[in-house]
């Protein structure tokens, strides 16, 4: 984000924990921006984003090993908050003179805590709480100058802090739901001790983003991959209301798109928004390009190496362009250090288009979540279909196809899904789902229909609740609800003759098919 970061920040230096993208995440619900580093990077480099406070995070390490990962000491005389979360406040203890230890039993799960100074982190909670714990090693002795405030069964110092000098931890996890009560922590950390006044909204974010567009962009052209899910949708938007007529948005049709999807998209943003919209029907270009192809692998490939040869020759037409925008989200950022992470994002989305194409980025959206970004989506007026749309895959349903894709079989899953989605509406649980689709199973099964004998196809029905998708759970959709899914798509879908729902947790499984 550049020197245009929100006056009020707290960065969360990372130690290789687990909930490190949940602890920024408990701080933005305050309102307030915060920013995740790695534990690695240089002290100067926090200092440079001016932090109104800093929090270490938990891991995986013990503070004692030779290899266990550090931060810079002079961290803690600098003068700024810091909170030490689990192995962040083991850390803060043990490189200030406190004493770490392997404990004589492990603390997971929920566990009871008893507050001793209600003076800081805890002030305004009862003295008797339920935390959730996550670790071996305990702190045994706070350093010199630190006063215990807070200690379970099993861990003589689950808090501590030392005032004078804005140094704070707690051992427990307060950014996890199973602490019900750790945002008031948090927020008693990002307000009380850090002094932010949560600043840091929807509205704020928008007018700070079109202010840097403006700076970058000048009068330069932008182009924008339109796919007319939220986050394409709104980085389109919010640019429009930064440069105007300078944007150009380009829809490449695949075909694969759900039902009716492609026309609500141009109809959003030539008669909504009045964007300049490049609508490019590729549909025929595509299917003959995937007959034939039955490797989920390959047809990831296919569908992406085409987008972006469909997208290349439309932006040639449009003459010099220096700015291409896209939706990139936080999680992506995170993740881009992992080989994996990077991987699995090209398989749902269109890979190689940056490098492929010698543009400058415009990713306004780099530095938020999904539900952040659904709030600015709201915010700039965009359809609630569309700010709510669940996550969709850049090769569409082609991939919730298994095998060869047909436009037999393509139609047979764009009724079936669409099935999926008026009931799932029509039982009002849309918005508390993360995702909920059909795929079309390559396999035929005996039905009885009308009397007569059949030989169709199987659908599945996939259904998940996640906060960011990175884990799933499958959704306990109510029976009846299961029960006119399977009914309208075994009677109004011709060629399908069976339903059958997908009880899998992503891990082990993912939530796409393919």
């Amino acid at each position: 984000m550049g020197d245009n970061r929100p006056e009020e920040l707290i960065v969360v230096v990372d130690f290789g924990a687990q909930y490190s993208q949940l602890i920024a995440r408990r701080i933005r619900e305050c309102k307030v921006y915060s920013e995740i580093v790695p534990c690695d990077i240089p002290l100067e480099s926090i200092l440079s984003m001016r932090p109104k406070g800093i929090i270490l995070s938990g891991g995986q390490a013990s503070v004692y090993q030779e290899d266990a990962p550090k931060c810079d000491p002079k961290l803690f005389d600098i003068g700024i908050p810091v909170l030490g979360i689990c192995y962040g406040a083991q850390l803060m203890a043990h490189m200030l003179g406190g004493e770490v230890r392997p404990g004589l039993r492990a603390e997971y799960g929920r566990t009871p805590l008893e507050v001793i100074d209600d003076s800081d982190l805890f002030e305004g909670l009862n003295p008797e709480l339920v935390c959730w714990m996550s670790h071996r090693d305990v702190i045994v002795r706070a350093p010199n100058g630190f006063k215990v405030t807070a200690r379970t069964p099993n861990s003589p110092v689950a808090a501590m802090s030392a005032p004078q000098r804005k140094l704070f931890s707690v051992l427990f996890h307060p950014e996890v739901s199973h602490t019900p009560w750790g945002i008031e922590v948090i927020r008693n950390f990002a307000y009380k001790i850090c002094g932010c006044k949560g600043t840091w909204t929807a509205g704020s974010f928008i007018d700070g983003a079109i202010r840097e567009i403006r700076e970058r962009v000048g009068r330069e052209k932008v182009i924008c991959a339109l796919s007319g899910g939220v986050d394409s949708t709104t980085t389109a938007v919010l640019v429009h209301k930064a440069v105007g007529d300078q944007l150009a948005c380009i829809f490449v049709d695949h075909g694969f798109m759900r039902k009716g999807e492609p026309e609500k998209v141009v109809e959003t943003f030539t008669r909504h928004f009045k964007i300049n919209l490049i609508h490019v029907d590729a549909s025929e270009r595509f299917m003959k390009r995937l007959k034939g192809v039955v490797d989920p692998e390959v047809k990831r490939k296919i569908i992406g190496e085409e987008f972006v040869r469909v997208f290349e020759e439309e932006a040639k037409k449009l003459g010099k362009v220096m700015f291409l925008a896209q939706g990139t989200l936080y999680p992506d950022v995170i993740e881009s250090g992992s080989k994996l992470a990077a991987r699995i994002k090209t398989h749902h989305n269109v890979g190689g288009l940056p490098e492929r194409m010698q543009f400058e980025l415009i990713e306004p959206l780099r530095y938020l979540f999904k539900d952040e970004v659904r709030a600015v989506a709201e915010k700039l007026g965009i359809p609630p279909e569309l700010a709510w749309r669940h996550p969709f895959p850049g090769p569409g349903l082609a991939i919730r196809i298994l095998g060869e894709v047909t436009p037999e079989r393509l139609e047979i899953l764009r009724e079936a899904d669409a099935i999926v989605l008026e009931e799932i509406m029509r039982a009002g649980l849309y918005r508390q789902l993360w995702q909920a689709f059909a795929v079309l199973l390559p396999i035929r099964t005996t039905g009885v229909q009308g009397d007569r004998r059949t030989y169709a196809y199987a659908v599945a029905l996939r259904s998940v609740v996640s906060e960011d998708g990175m884990t799933a759970d499958w959704a306990r959709i109510p029976y009846e609800v299961l029960e006119r899914i399977a009914n309208r798509i075994c009677n109004e879908v011709k060629g399908v003759n069976r339903l059958v729902y997908d009880v899998t947790s992503k891990p082990p499984a993912t939530i796409e098919w393919e």
